[in-house]
């Protein structure tokens, strides 16, 4: 494995990315870097999200400036506000140290006039969703006769997006003598026809097999009755307690109805979807970024762009009818070595456009064991017992309050203030799941049938003293 300075790297860019943690090169920034670093060598990469290939592309963009001359040099389109504003944040952070470079994000939804007084300020680097830099160009507010380098990064996104004819009169401005990398995460009919249209001699690098998902998530389907889609979600939900990941639905109405239902029964949630304005869109991902909401609730359309590390799940509710859309959104789970569980809840109608995402990404959905009421008040307990665990104490500051607490507590023995302490959260998920009973996998005939299952068939309830016995030997184990 080479080095950043093997790659050609510079020194400036090099002591940046080592004060982010960068050590070594991912394999898409070894084959891309020093190819990008020449000239005229057009590059078709398909890579997941997660992979690295921000730097991978940022990096030669950077050391390719010529910072004298305050004009832009280098195109990046994208397909979303979101990724606009993190792309050009992390070119930013790549470029601490190469005095006077400047990179412009452009992007609908924000003021035009303070990003064409950035224009005449003079920029290097164009970090840009097409419809807006569309606006620019037709004001004739922003030149690109002197950019060399063009990104098309998700570009299947952007096509999915209808922005084809946006690209074309975009690239119609910019010099035929110039470097175009395309990124995607697969290699569909429209991407072999934009790479033909616009990429000469391309080169073409591929992270793992085309179309195949990210070899660090796992796939797992949980096949439930129509009818029982919601209390499945709720269980799975209840029966990961760490949960950050998203749900994504197929419309805007059932992402607003399950973002409700969730929130409803009391978990950090929210939904992003297009009938949200621009400010509403923000305010959600913030709080999903900091994690004050831990489960977001998204159509495809609405997370295009999305970039959020260290989401542990994806859950598809319901399959996407675009098989490559799954790609997509499992692929926002599981990045940067880390591991990552996508999920489809689906009926039995689904199984072949599941069959289909199979053969796509090369991979077999692992079939869930959906978790009983006991294994999920046990999860729960657990979390409680965790959490109590890692509390801060403040000694100082809550001595003066402590001869209070002992005697408002006295009577009670340690093992009562122990139950009582893990009964705060516990006890609403005791009471959800007291009388209900595991959600019935239904088969092919009863299904052809129509003999749907009841939403929670009933099961003799289970009693408190045997989940926390369940429990304390979980802990002996």
């Amino acid at each position: 494995m080479k080095n950043f300075e093997e790659l050609g790297v510079s020194v400036e860019i090099r002591r940046a990315i080592e004060e982010m943690g960068y050590e070594n090169p991912m394999p898409v920034q070894e084959e891309v870097i020093p190819y990008l670093l020449g000239e005229n060598n057009d590059i078709v990469a398909l890579a997941q999200t997660g992979t690295g290939k921000t730097a991978a592309f940022g990096l030669p963009l950077i050391q390719k400036i010529d910072v004298r001359n305050r004009v832009p040099q280098s195109l990046i389109l994208c397909p979303t506000r979101e990724l606009c504003l993190q792309i050009a944040g992390d070119l930013s952070d790549y470029s601490k140290y190469v005095d006077g470079l400047k990179v412009l994000p452009v992007y609908g939804g924000s003021s035009i006039d303070s990003q064409i007084r950035s224009l005449k300020r003079g920029v290097h680097i164009i970090v840009a969703t097409p419809g807006r830099l569309i606006d620019l160009m037709e004001r004739k507010t922003v030149s690109l006769a002197q950019v060399h380098n063009v990104v098309l990064d998700e570009a299947d996104e952007m096509l999915n997006m209808g922005f084809t004819d946006s690209i074309n009169a975009i690239l119609a401005g910019v010099p035929e003598e110039r470097n175009t990398l395309l990124f995607s995460a697969t290699m569909s009919p429209e991407i072999a026809r934009i790479s033909k249209n616009y990429l000469r001699n391309a080169r073409e690098i591929t992270i793992g097999r085309k179309n195949e998902g990210n070899s660090n998530v796992k796939h797992v389907v949980y096949m439930v009755h129509a009818k029982d889609k919601y209390a499945a979600l709720k269980r799975i939900a209840d029966y990961y307690p760490q949960i950050y990941g998203i749900i994504f639905c197929r419309t805007r109405k059932e992402t607003q109805e399950i973002a409700d239902k969730l929130m409803q029964d009391g978990y950090n949630a929210d939904s992003l979807h297009g009938e949200l304005s621009q400010a509403q869109r923000d305010a959600v991902m913030q709080k999903f970024r900091i994690r004050n909401i831990r489960i977001l609730v998204a159509t495809d359309v609405a997370a295009r762009g999305l970039d959020v590390d260290d989401l542990t799940h994806v859950i598809n509710y319901g399959l996407p009818d675009d098989t490559e859309s799954y790609t997509h959104r499992s692929g926002r789970t599981g990045r940067a070595g880390k591991i990552g569980t996508s999920i489809a809840i689906i009926n039995l109608r689904e199984k072949g456009k599941l069959r289909e995402i199979e053969r796509i990404i090369g991979k077999k959905f692992l079939p869930g064991e959906m978790p009983t009421s006991q294994q999920i008040c046990q999860k729960q307990l657990i979390k409680v017992i965790d959490d109590l665990e890692k509390v801060k104490v403040n000694e100082e500051e809550i001595n003066e309050f402590m001869p209070e607490i002992y005697r408002k507590l006295e009577w009670l023995s340690k093992e009562d203030l122990i139950k009582r302490v893990a009964s705060v959260e516990f006890n609403r998920f005791l009471e959800y799941y007291r009388d209900r009973g595991d959600i019935e996998t239904p088969t092919d005939s009863r299904e052809r049938r129509g003999r749907d299952g009841r939403e929670d068939s009933r099961s003799p309830p289970e009693s408190t003293v045997g989940i926390y016995a369940a429990v304390y030997q979980s802990g002996k184990d």
